[in-house]
């Protein structure tokens, strides 16, 4: 798999998400590029149940302006056992430390992987999902509908690690909640590219990055500003970090900006029965395994581009 480009502009994207503080800014930075088209979002239980997480993409998605995006709700359990939501993290509405508006924008009929199956064959072209909660819809989807799932284009995925976990001392949370699915995923044989803790762990929301969105002065701004401080001072508690990283847009900066970040095509698999690496990314840098490489596993970001791109994304939905 080459780093490559996007096909022709606007390239048609699903955001699978879990909101969640992280996943709110990868909607925004998502919805604010002009190479790619924003055409559904569909969430999964994570960061909080479903129904929380399903609500908080309504109303962030209702505050930004975007509210000709098709929502979908998915998976309220992994595929194996019962979820166990990051409420510890994200609070007890997924989404703590702002007061966001009523949803003005409606829910889809269908279920999650319905709904990438109805987009996926609508679109001309083949279609890019952004991954930035557990991996159940997107399982469930290449398991259940494999003639969709030859015209994803590819996958990018905000989960694993090359080095240690955040829910275990080996897993990162998004795998952890569902290595089956994960496994499933990572071992589709489909062009994947993989953007662990190693490296969003670099993209931290300093005070600096903060200040910088009250700045703006925008309604959308200064809630952004209010749900990073509610999430540094769960990672304080929690982790003693100063700054919380922002995971999930790196995903979808892997997608729009690829040479923004290094990567190693290496073998990816996924822990599903170790009594203590349960849900570990086990990813094999140096070949030592001689197992053929799958995933584009990303190594580092440039974190200064990465924080304009963001904050430009917020100023041109704030308006």
């Amino acid at each position: 798999m080459s780093e490559g480009i996007l096909p022709a502009s606007p390239s048609p994207v699903i955001i699978d998400c879990d909101p969640g503080h992280d996943d709110v800014f990868a909607i925004m930075l998502a919805a604010a590029q002009p190479e790619i088209s924003l055409v559904a979002l569909t969430t999964v239980s994570g960061n909080g149940p479903v129904g929380k997480v399903t609500e908080n993409a309504r109303r962030f998605c209702t505050l930004a302006g975007l509210t000709d995006v098709v929502i979908a709700e998915g998976a309220g359990d992994p595929l194996v056992g019962t979820a166990q939501p990051a409420t510890d993290v994200h609070g007890e509405s997924a989404l703590d430390g702002a007061d966001l508006p009523e949803p003005a924008v409606e829910l889809s009929p269908l279920p999650a992987a319905q709904q990438m199956v109805a987009t996926i064959n609508a679109s001309p072209v083949p279609v890019t999902i952004i991954a930035t909660g557990p991996l159940t819809n997107v399982a469930t989807l290449l398991r259940d509908h494999p003639d969709a799932a030859t015209r994803i284009a590819q996958i990018s995925i905000m989960g694993g690690s090359a080095e240690r976990g955040n829910r275990r001392p080996y897993a990162e949370f998004n795998i952890w909640a569902d290595p089956e699915a994960a496994a499933i995923v990572l071992g589709s044989g489909l062009p994947i590219r993989l953007v662990g803790l190693d490296v969003t762990h670099q993209a931290l929301a300093t005070r600096a990055v903060i200040d910088r969105l009250r700045g703006q002065g925008s309604a959308l701004a200064r809630t952004c500003a209010d749900l990073l401080t509610f999430f540094a001072s769960t990672y304080r508690a929690i982790y003693a970090m100063p700054d919380p990283p922002l995971h999930d847009p790196l995903a979808v900066l892997a997608v729009v900006h690829p040479e923004l970040l290094t990567w190693r095509y290496c073998n990816v698999v996924v822990e599903t029965a170790g009594t203590y690496t349960r849900g570990a990314t086990v990813i094999d840098l140096d070949g030592v395994t001689g197992r053929p490489a799958n995933v584009m596993v990303a190594r580092s970001v440039d974190v200064d581009r990465f924080w304009d791109l963001m904050l430009d994304a917020v100023a041109k939905l704030g308006g």
